[in-house]
Parts: structure tokens; C-alpha cells; sequence
């Protein structure tokens, strides 16, 4: 299981610290957001694999929006997770929701989304808020399941 997150996690940080450093395309930080979902995705199973081994859950729901609802009731007192949870869903509409493209090939390139008739727009910064985020996640994760 652990496996898994940290391959995601090192296929994450390739696609942000080089491949975006070199192509700056809107593609590069949609693969890169489609990789942090893949990796909250193996993280939250494993936390219910752990939760379900301490007895703290009797089965895992099948369904992904009953899991992350159900992490987050499990670890209902810890503000990260309630925040990865939140920005989990966000990564989960984001293919749905129209985007424009800016600055692409430059060294401002971002992503527009639109979400609730507001602009949310995913830079550089932003992805790099999103990847400390992740690691306090992952650690905790870590910490955790081991």
C-alpha cells in the first residue's frame, strides 16, 4: 500500500520540479493534479485498511466519496486532514469544470478553472502550496499506518 503512495508521490514531484520546469503546459498541471488524487486516493485506502485492523470501522465502503467521508469522520478532530479532504474534492471536479489556459510555454503559466461562477486559478505558487500540503499529509499518513 505504501508502495504505491510513494510511487505516486515521486511521479508527482518529477512532473512538478522538472516537467513543468522545462514545458510550462496547462497538460503538465493537470497530469500532475490527476497524480496528487491518485495519491490521496492510495492514502486514504490505507488509512482504512489501518482504521479497519484497530476495529475502529467494522467494513470500507466501495464507493470513493463514502470513503473520504468516512476519513473524514474517523480523524474528525485533525484540521489537515479535513483540509486534504477538501482539496481532494476540489481535484476531483477540476476535469469536469471549464478551463482556460494561460501564459503557456511561459514562465507564468496557469490553469483557470471555473467553480461556483468563481475563478480559481492554479499556478506555480499554488502547486507548490498544494505539495507542502501533501507531504504534512503523507507524513501523517505515514505516521499513521506504520
Amino acid at each position: 500500500m505504501w508502495n504505491n503512495i510513494e510511487k505516486e508521490k515521486r511521479s508527482a514531484e518529477h512532473l512538478l520540479y522538472v516537467s513543468l520546469k522545462y514545458t510550462k503546459t496547462c497538460d503538465v498541471i493537470l497530469n500532475l493534479i490527476s497524480r496528487w488524487q491518485n495519491m490521496i486516493t492510495e492514502s486514504i485506502n490505507a488509512l482504512l485498511e489501518k482504521a479497519k485492523k484497530k476495529k475502529l470501522i467494522k467494513s470500507i465502503p466501495i464507493a470513493p466519496k463514502m470513503k473520504s467521508d468516512l476519513v473524514g469522520k474517523i480523524f474528525s478532530k485533525e484540521p489537515l486532514v479535513k483540509e486534504i479532504l477538501e482539496v481532494y474534492a476540489f481535484f476531483k471536479k477540476i476535469p469536469q469544470l471549464e478551463q482556460f489556459r494561460e501564459y503557456e510555454f511561459r514562465k507564468n503559466v496557469r490553469l483557470r478553472v471555473i467553480m461556483n461562477n468563481k475563478d480559481v486559478e492554479i499556478d506555480i505558487e499554488k502547486l507548490k502550496f498544494y505539495q507542502d500540503l501533501l507531504e504534512r499529509f503523507l507524513s501523517f499518513v505515514r505516521d499513521y499506518i506504520k
